[in-house]
């Protein structure tokens, strides 16, 4: 079943995917009207979160920043699907580095990289970073149930010299490349919702306590890698900027989850400067209302 899913849904992503972007774009302005206008996909979840992280602005602004959202949904949508024939020189022109140098000077000074994000602007093209610099990419990713689109997703990514790990994957892979002498860049997008019952960290984002996922930081120190966080910028439709911050280069140096507070202050700033771009579709506060003695409590 899972095949003939894949025969059939192939040929019309790839059709998709060799538009030039002038119809890819009418494309996704096609899917906007279906996704927000007609099925009104998630937009109860979208209209909470933004209320409960915006209690300042009106109802007026709230719903034109999700329909700024849901326009940019839909570009990524059909960003993704573009992946699959880009050229690199395309790619090259349309998601540029400000600062690459940052990465650059930490692979001639054989520092690997906990390299963290959010779901904010476009991560999908992120992946021509590898073109820039000779350190072996990781990203750790939620394997596709489907067993051959998570090849095709596979495939697409080492395009560009990067790889796709599952969660339990990253340690026994990093640390082999480690024992190896190899430096590597590992990518960890840290701001989904944690499940409350094992969290080891709770904090505030946006303001508000939540669970979160703390494995970045407690891999770069347990592998001494320098935590660099890298900021999306949309410049115009279909052309990203991204700048690299760095957070340390000496984890160890910090207290326990001392790292991840300052990456979500992070997040929390990008989506304060423009909240269309955050993906706002996921519940990611839906454990507000609960604190880690509850659970504690019940174990």
């Amino acid at each position: 079943m899972q095949f003939l899913v894949y025969i059939l849904v192939y040929p019309f992503i790839w059709m998709i995917s060799i538009l030039p972007f002038r119809l890819l774009y009418a494309f996704s302005d096609l899917i906007y009207l279906f996704v927000y206008r007609i099925f009104g996909y998630r937009k109860k979840t979208v209209l909470e979160n933004l209320r409960l992280v915006f209690p300042e602005k009106s109802e007026e602004e709230i719903h034109l920043i999700t329909k700024k959202f849901y326009h940019h949904l839909c570009d990524m949508i059909v960003e993704a699907i573009k992946s699959l024939t880009i050229t690199e020189k395309q790619m090259k022109t349309r998601f540029t580095f400000s600062n690459v140098e940052l990465l650059q000077n930490l692979e001639k000074n054989k520092k690997s990289v906990a390299l963290m994000c959010a779901h904010y602007g476009s991560w999908e093209w992120i992946f021509i970073l590898q073109s820039y610099i000779g350190t072996k990419g990781y990203a750790v990713y939620k394997k596709i149930e489907n067993k051959y689109f998570d090849r095709l997703v596979k495939r697409i990514r080492a395009k560009y010299n990067s790889y796709l790990i599952t969660t339990k994957e990253t340690v026994p892979v990093l640390l082999r490349s480690k024992v190896e002498g190899n430096v590597t860049l590992c990518g960890f997008v840290s701001d989904q919702t944690a499940k409350p019952h094992t969290a080891l960290h709770w904090g505030k984002f946006m303001n508000i306590q939540v669970p979160m996922h703390t494995g970045a930081e407690t891999l770069a120190k347990r592998l001494d890698m320098a935590v660099v966080f890298f900021r999306v910028k949309r410049l115009k439709r279909g052309y990203y900027e991204t700048t690299f911050e760095t957070i340390t280069e000496r984890p160890k140096d910090y207290k326990n989850y001392e790292i991840t507070d300052l990456y979500f202050k992070l997040v929390e700033k990008q989506i304060k400067e423009a909240p269309q771009y955050y993906l706002w579709t996921h519940k990611r506060w839906k454990h507000r209302d609960k604190f880690p003695e509850d659970f504690i409590k019940k174990s």
